[in-house]
């Protein structure tokens, strides 16, 4: 049975209680969620509260009480593991927005393979949702996105090395759930 954080409701309300403080991260965030709601048409009706839960969670492990690693996308995994989050939900927030690209400048990839990534219209929609979103909860298009992304990291830098490398796999799915939504 999924837990409250599977719902949009309670996953907003955890956001909410975590978030705030980081100011931009938590604008980007309300937007996120936001532009999931927008593309929900894009995943099986099924999925489409997964779909916004996990856009409002998707970034909740830059929370400071939640830092263990300082990969945000597995330190929120981890959390929402203890919060009796389901496992679909975990992988989500684990592998959001090509987090496996990172993971290996970081020297984390065997902590994220504990969480597989699914290669679907529901991992796609959250990288759309993710990657057309600013910083500050702007909407941009992709290449927007990902400009903005390296500018903001040094040359160099994981982020900037992760982001750059991931760039053609986040392009993909970022293009079919277009496809999705235009169909």
């Amino acid at each position: 049975m999924p837990s409250a954080v599977d719902t949009p409701q309670g996953a907003a309300e955890l956001a909410e209680s975590l978030l705030p403080p980081l100011g931009n991260r938590w604008l980007h965030t309300q937007a996120v969620a936001a532009r999931a709601r927008e593309a929900v048409t894009a995943v099986p009706e099924a999925e489409r509260d997964l779909l916004v839960a996990a856009a409002w969670l998707h970034d909740i492990g830059y929370a400071p009480e939640l830092r263990q690693t300082g990969f945000h996308p597995l330190d929120g995994a981890r959390y929402l593991v203890q919060q009796g989050a389901s496992d679909r939900l975990v992988r989500l927030v684990a592998h959001h927005s090509g987090a496996t690209y990172e993971a290996e400048q970081r020297g984390l990839s065997v902590e994220l393979a504990v969480y597989e990534r699914e290669d679907s219209p529901l991992l796609d929609a959250l990288i759309y949702a993710d990657m057309t979103t600013g910083p500050a909860g702007q909407s941009f298009d992709f290449d927007r996105r990902i400009d903005e992304i390296l500018d903001r990291y040094e040359e160099g830098s994981e982020v900037h090395t992760a982001i750059s490398k991931a760039r053609p796999y986040l392009g993909g799915a970022v293009g079919r759930t277009r496809a999705r939504l235009d169909s």
